[in-house]
């Protein structure tokens, strides 16, 4: 979850990218402002669980995202303990950084050394082929990288185009299992499709897919589930019970592909986009891809 802390003299604050203060649901890291020396510094980072693999997980990290009560926060500091990261120095001692270029900001802030129990400046690789970055990444299950160029400045709510993230994009084909009606100006039409995976001989669930439509696509989508419709699911287990609510079953007989981020603990597509309809493969013949 992406934060800027500001560190003033004993105290640290965290403010979400809404703009919301966030600090009562991390305590672990109140003695932030003890590791950069009780120095006036405004810090842009992300809060971070790890998962057992010692590596960030967005699924353990949801544990502690919403929280507000700051004794049950406390609690859940053992059992989810957050680490933040802070890869930029935006003011330091009361001197706006932002028109120095990155690796001015990079050297300022690793002068402060942050290697705490719950933070740390994590590594820049500087000359390394960006490739070879990002496969480590995708062998570690991460989102993908951060590409910057050493001499921008920091802007603040923009997106120039001076830094880009590069994300480990999967690809997965999915049994078309259902749909659920689309609101607004999808009335009429599919709102998002239920989709699986074959596991174990049975239909497992792996999320619904709601992006990735052209109008055209939609209108096409509908008429060939339309035919298709049954009166029970052709899952093998329930739903949640939010995407059961109003979901329109049909016959597992339609092959999608489908691009997506990563897999979930639950065995769903993270960020799903519907590619399109793979004539050339039995639903039988569908299982969960590595």
């Amino acid at each position: 979850m992406r934060a800027l802390a500001y560190c003033e003299g004993s105290r640290v604050r965290l403010i979400s990218r809404k703009g919301e203060d966030v600090t009562a649901a991390y305590p672990e890291l109140r003695a932030l402002a003890t590791a950069v020396g009780r120095r006036d510094a405004l810090l842009d980072g992300e809060v971070v669980a790890m998962g057992d693999s010692g590596w960030p997980d967005f699924e353990v990290l949801q544990n502690r995202m919403h929280v507000r009560d700051v004794s049950l926060a406390q609690r859940l500091v053992a059992e989810y303990p957050v680490t933040y990261l802070a890869f930029d120095l935006l003011h330091l001692d009361g001197r706006p950084l932002l028109g120095l270029p990155y690796t001015q900001r990079r050297e300022l802030l690793e002068a402060l050394t942050l290697n705490g129990p719950s933070w740390q400046t994590p590594p820049s690789f500087i000359g390394e082929p960006g490739a070879d970055v990002q496969k480590v990444s995708l062998q570690h299950g991460l989102e993908g990288v951060v590409a910057k160029r050493l001499d921008s400045r920091y802007e603040p709510g923009k997106r120039p185009g001076t830094w880009c993230k590069v994300k480990n994009i999967r690809r997965q084909e999915a049994v078309i299992g259902g749909w659920r009606p689309g609101k607004g100006n999808r009335s009429g039409q599919i709102g998002s499709l239920l989709v699986g995976v074959h596991v174990d001989g049975g239909l497992a669930y792996a999320g619904h897919v709601g992006t990735g439509f052209t109008d055209r696509v939609l209108r096409q989508l509908t008429a060939q589930l339309a035919p298709l419709q049954r009166a029970t699911s052709p899952f093998a287990a329930p739903l949640p019970a939010d995407h059961a609510r109003d979901a329109v079953w049909a016959e597992p007989v339609l092959v999608a592909e489908v691009r997506f981020t990563g897999w979930t603990r639950a065995g769903r597509m993270r960020a799903p986009s519907y590619q399109g309809l793979r004539s050339d493969k039995d639903p039988a013949d569908v299982i969960r891809e590595p």
